[in-house]
């Protein structure tokens, strides 16, 4: 089930700024009895125009012509950073961001890759809703698997959730309701090897995160503690692009059989200056799991960077608390 697919940045585009047909006009402040101060100046042809203190009457108003600012392409500022972070031969990688306060998101690369273990939040969103549907708690032995599934990654307890859910097709059509379009589950018990994209990454993420979520806000605040206490071997990935203050992640990592190289992925929430960031990074065909870590984490570190001053830059990220940090080894 492994294909080879092409990166690919997303193009420029040529925008035209638009201005005043007369004068560019700005205020530049005000006098706490209405006082106008503006600045103006005249287009060629014309005589300049001083600045002025303008006073409205009450039965007055004062136009001010305003300026178009150029639109900021996010996705092509990711482009440009992602071409510092070194991709090796052979490796695909694409990474997508959203600041939830603003809407405004980012993304990089495309195509569909194995989510190995980050389908353990997907698992228990699904589980979550499904008991929302029967208006029931989990249970206890759901909430023990949920636990161990999500903090220390634990396998068994993932394959009993994956049942209880209705396997594949229970995670698909929930999914269809949670919003992710590009999302198919496994075949048979293969969770690990459903197919995902950046994007749907992210969408589930604001599930899990937002307000406007299919989950209650109890079901939101009960998955996302648990992603924000991941064991401490398993705190790499997403988590370096946040200044430590405050994360909530799930990683996953897989050696496929057939060519022994590894897909390493990571989803979560960071913190950077008080502010948080949706971040999701997939990543197949790396040659160790170490090198895919490592990638991972510089091209969240890039993702971040685009939108938040405070970020870590890109190429200081292999000195990152997470990127020594290597789980056990095999998959999860």
């Amino acid at each position: 089930m492994e294909s080879s697919r092409a990166r690919r940045a997303r193009p420029s585009a040529s925008r035209s700024l638009v201005c005043g047909a007369l004068a560019a006009v700005a205020v530049v402040g005000a006098t706490a009895t209405g006082a106008v101060y503006v600045q103006a100046r005249a287009h060629s042809g014309t005589s300049a125009v001083s600045s002025a203190v303008v006073t409205p009457s009450a039965s007055e108003e004062v136009s001010v012509e305003s300026v178009a600012r150029p639109t900021v392409d996010h996705d092509e500022l990711l482009a440009t950073a992602m071409a510092v972070v070194d991709v090796p031969e052979g490796v695909e990688v694409s990474v997508a961001v959203l600041d939830p306060a603003s809407g405004a998101g980012a993304s990089y690369g495309d195509g569909a890759f194995d989510t190995a273990s980050i389908v353990k939040v997907d698992i228990l969103a699904v589980l979550l809703l499904q008991a929302q549907d029967a208006g029931r708690e989990l249970t206890a032995a759901e909430k023990a698997y949920a636990t161990a599934m999500i903090e220390d990654s634990d396998n068994a307890s993932a394959s009993e959730l994956w049942r209880a859910i209705g396997r594949a097709e229970g995670l698909d059509a929930a999914n269809a309701r949670l919003g992710l379009t590009g999302t198919e589950g496994g075949d048979g018990m293969l969770w690990g090897l459903t197919q995902t994209t950046a994007d749907d990454q992210l969408r589930l993420l604001r599930q899990v995160f937002g307000e406007e979520s299919e989950l209650t806000e109890d079901s939101r605040a009960y998955l996302g503690g648990l992603m924000g206490r991941i064991a401490a071997g398993q705190r790499w990935g997403v988590s370096a692009a946040g200044d430590g203050s405050g994360w909530a992640l799930k990683n996953g990592w897989l050696p496929r059989t057939a060519t022994g190289l590894w897909d390493i992925n990571s989803v979560g929430r960071v913190t950077v200056d008080g502010r948080d960031w949706l971040v999701a990074v997939l990543s197949d065909g790396n040659a160790t799991q170490a090198e895919g870590i490592a990638l991972v984490e510089a091209a969240a570190v890039a993702a971040v960077s685009v939108f938040a001053e405070g970020a870590p830059s890109a190429t200081a990220s292999a000195s990152s608390p997470g990127s020594s940090a290597v789980a056990a080894a095999g998959a999860s």
